[in-house]
């Protein structure tokens, strides 16, 4: 049973899913969701309240000199894992996070067509597979039976572990303290393999510098297992890469890029996902597809055309330039359009026509995937 829950929930969807019950919500109303266009600071779509230096601030570096001290150099996952969810002075722990006066925004804030489409996804998803009378919507959390899972902006926050290809093989990027400034932390290279570098690098990948997120890994597999038991689809939106990237992290405060080593808990911190890795884990029990930029998968499900419904009953001026803005945000490829990627796990007979008894003959076609085909009208 999966227990880990995203912060990051699709507040745009909820608008759309009430309506799941007759498919397709027909309200056309624009004022369903503000679009909160002055928010918008960086194209990551996260932002940060201007963070004071405070007793907090120090107490967190602290802490991580005082485990170094103790332990030796520490994994850049067990400094992730640390810096943001520490209970006591974790990143996530004590901010208001959500909303234009929290921590970030993220794509449905900015524009509620994109949790109107993904409940049009689900909807999608749902009719092919034969429209059970009971299913759940799910945030990567509990329960059993048929269900969707979303997850939004979740999987670049886990821990990663980072390597470096060396003339003596793979060696782990570890977190020691600067030696000549012991109120400062730096990157040093582990003098010998670790258990991560022995056991979580694949003998193929070709790459000098890899990053990899072993607790991601998990989560997709239980979500494959999920998927082949009970039935479902998962919708997997998020930065990344299909296998070419090597050096992503990075930390963002007041809406700058931000030196993940300074000031730690005050920023936060965020690697690109990997989906060659998260397709690698799940390989034999699901389908999988994408990843996709995003201004593809919503071209592909039809923004243009609610984009249009919206701004003929868009009711005053500024509501239609916001629904403009908002669009160009999260479909331009300089901006979200392309920095976002979508991936989908299925059911393995998802894309498989049917047959009859003997195996004979072809039944009806599968349905497309919404989303991850052009839209046809």
């Amino acid at each position: 049973m999966i227990k880990l829950y995203t912060m990051r929930f699709f507040s745009g969807l909820k608008h759309f899913c009430r309506g799941v019950s007759s498919y397709i919500s027909r309200k056309d109303s624009p004022d369903c969701g503000r679009l909160w266009s002055s928010q918008w600071i960086r194209l990551c779509s996260r932002t940060s309240d201007i963070v004071k230096e405070s007793n907090q601030d120090s107490m967190m570096l602290k802490h991580l000199i005082s485990k170094i001290k103790s332990t030796g150099p520490i994994s850049v996952a067990e400094y992730m894992r640390e810096v943001l969810t520490n209970p006591v002075t974790g990143y996530y722990q004590h901010r208001d996070v959500l909303g234009p006066q929290g921590d970030f925004i993220t794509s449905p804030e900015i524009s509620q067509i994109f949790g109107e489409l993904l409940g049009v996804w689900c909807v999608s998803e749902w009719m092919a597979a034969g429209k059970p009378k009971t299913f759940q919507l799910v945030e990567l959390g509990p329960g059993r039976g048929f269900s969707f899972y979303i997850a939004h902006e979740f999987f670049d926050v886990l821990p990663i572990h980072k390597f470096q290809k060396t003339k003596h093989g793979w060696r782990e990027i570890l977190i020691d303290i600067e030696p000549n400034s012991t109120g400062k932390l730096r990157f040093v290279l582990a003098p010998h393999a670790t258990l991560a570098s022995k056991t979580l690098i694949q003998r193929d990948d070709e790459r000098d510098h890899i990053e990899i997120c072993p607790e991601a890994g998990i989560i997709v597999q239980n979500l494959a297992s999920r998927i082949t038991e009970d039935g479902g689809a998962a919708l997997i939106a998020d930065y990344g890469h299909n296998g070419t990237k090597t050096d992503t992290f990075r930390g963002f405060r007041g809406h700058q890029l931000h030196d993940v080593l300074t000031a730690p808990g005050t920023a936060d911190l965020t690697a690109d996902v990997d989906f060659s890795y998260l397709r690698q884990m799940t390989k034999g029990k699901v389908t999988s597809l994408g990843p996709i930029p995003q201004h593809e998968f919503l071209k592909n499900m039809g923004i243009d055309v609610r984009l249009q419904v919206l701004l003929r009953n868009a009711s005053d001026p500024a509501t239609h330039t916001d629904l403009i803005d908002s669009y160009d945000m999260i479909m331009n490829p300089e901006k979200m359009g392309n920095r976002f990627k979508f991936f989908a796990l299925l059911p393995c007979n998802r894309l498989i026509s049917s047959q009859d008894t003997k195996g004979m003959k072809r039944g009806p076609m599968a349905s497309p995937v919404a989303g991850f085909s052009e839209l046809q009208l």
